[in-house]
């Protein structure tokens, strides 16, 4: 007596990868007592000290409030003050050489 098994073909391994954002665009910004976050398009949200920037750190809490995002959310601007911030270079982080 002869038993045939059929082998069943296994369903290819279905891998997901993890999201990996490709741009980084500023949807708005929120400041604490020392820090200042920019919220992100995609969930992220930065947070650095606002004694990174000087013209922020010495500009009172309404003239933070008052910023513009510029280039669909590639740069921060804040007019009464004149300091302008680029999405990218609030990831790349502080530039220690240049302290």
């Amino acid at each position: 007596m002869s038993i045939s098994i059929e082998s069943q073909p296994r369903p290819k391994a279905r891998f997901r990868r993890a999201y990996r954002p490709t741009t980084a665009l500023a949807k708005s910004v929120k400041f604490g007592d020392e820090m200042m976050q920019v919220h992100l398009t995609d969930g992220r949200i930065v947070s650095v000290p606002i004694i990174w920037f000087p013209l922020l750190y010495e500009a009172t809490a309404e003239q933070r409030e008052h910023y513009e995002i510029g280039g669909g959310g590639t740069s921060l601007h804040w007019s009464e003050i004149d300091e302008d911030i680029s999405t990218a270079g609030l990831l790349a982080g502080a530039d220690w050489d240049a302290a």
